[in-house]
Order: C-alpha cells, then sequence, then structure tokens
C-alpha cells in the first residue's frame, strides 16, 4: 500500500517561472522518447534508459543526467498504465498487433525527483531547475519529518494547478517502476490513436 505526503511550495514569482520552466523542459523529454517507447513496445525502466539515455543527454544538456532518468522514469511509468494496466483501452492484450497509440505529455505533466535532485534538511528544501537549485523553507510537522527517517520513500512529483505547486511525496509498499494497478489513466498524457507520421527520422528513431 502506498501513502502520500503533499506539501504545498510557496514559490515567489521568480520561483513559479523557473517551476514552469522546468516543468515544460521536463515533458519535452518526455515527448522526444515517448515515439521510441511505442516503436519498439519498450517501456521497462531499465532497457528503455539502455535505449535512450545516451541521445536524450547529448540532445537535452540543460538538464542534466538525472532528471534525465527521471524522465525516462515518467514515460515508463506512464506507457506502464496505457499499455499495461488491465483497466485501460489501449491494454496490449486488447490491441493485438495494431499499432499502439502515441503518448504526448502535456506541459503541466509531473515533474519526478530522486535524491540527487532534491533534499530536505532541517526543515529546508532543496530542488534542482534549470538555473541552480531552488530553495524553499517547509512547515511540516514532526511526525511527517520522521517519516522521511523511517520510510521508505518510492517516488517523488512535482505537481502543479495554475501557478500552485506541491510535491507529492509517495512512501513504501507499492510495485516498484509505477507499475501499481491504478484504474485511472494519466490525465496529463494526450493518447494519440492515429499519430501523425513524422516528415523525416527522428533523433531517437535509431537510438539502440
Amino acid at each position: 500500500m502506498t501513502t502520500a505526503l503533499i506539501i504545498p511550495l510557496n514559490a515567489d514569482p521568480a520561483q513559479t517561472r523557473q517551476l514552469h520552466a522546468l516543468q515544460h523542459a521536463f515533458a519535452e523529454v518526455c515527448n522526444a522518447l515517448a515515439p521510441l517507447a511505442r516503436e519498439t513496445r519498450c517501456w521497462n525502466r531499465v532497457a528503455l534508459h539502455h535505449l535512450s539515455y545516451r541521445q536524450l543527454r547529448a540532445r537535452f544538456p540543460q538538464l542534466g543526467s538525472q532528471m534525465i532518468c527521471n524522465a525516462i522514469y515518467s514515460v515508463s511509468r506512464s506507457c506502464r498504465q496505457v499499455y499495461q494496466s488491465p483497466h485501460s483501452p489501449f491494454n496490449l492484450a486488447r490491441l493485438g498487433t495494431q499499432p499502439l497509440p502515441l503518448l504526448q505529455f502535456a506541459s503541466s505533466a509531473p515533474v519526478y525527483f530522486d535524491r540527487h535532485t532534491l533534499s530536505i534538511k532541517s526543515g529546508q528544501l532543496s530542488m534542482f531547475s534549470l538555473d541552480g537549485r531552488l530553495r524553499f523553507q517547509l512547515s511540516i510537522s514532526a511526525g511527517d519529518e520522521q517519516r522521511f527517517q523511517q520510510e521508505k520513500l518510492r517516488e517523488i512529483a512535482m505537481v502543479s494547478i495554475g501557478d500552485a505547486f506541491s510535491l507529492n511525496f509517495h512512501f513504501s509498499g507499492a510495485p516498484q517502476d509505477g507499475a501499481e494497478a491504478d484504474p485511472m489513466l494519466p490525465q496529463y498524457v494526450l493518447i494519440l490513436t492515429n499519430p501523425p507520421s513524422p516528415s523525416a527520422p527522428s533523433a531517437m528513431e535509431h537510438a539502440a
């Protein structure tokens, strides 16, 4: 069972712009990778990393190596929900040999973090941005602070509604790689059943 802790970010206007910029850049990487996952039918996180990391790192140097890894995780996670969930109308078992739909990530899609790109110490949060680390003072209870010491942190996602950002911390107990049986498809992903054909081979096409 997964339990979550949601912490709002009290961002000033400059920080809000930086968070939006990071969110947009993260979605760009996801959208560059999604066609490769679709074409190869590969969304195992480790295998997808081996297929794509070097090309993504060269194409999006501003995002840094660890955030590229987190974008690969995001695509793997969403593909599992769309292509493997028994609740999904796009489940592989239903589609068989038919072409898979293409996932297109909205610019407001969640951004995933890890211990290298986000840390909390003495009530202060430090997180990666395209312009250096952003820092926020957190108001959390002693009990919530203990959770970071005592429970296994499985996933960190930054989500937004308009200009309001928050961090969702998911603790322990769920399957790895976002494989939880969520009956809802991700609302931040547009599922294109008839995607346009690319006019030229993409940079990711020969990533293997």
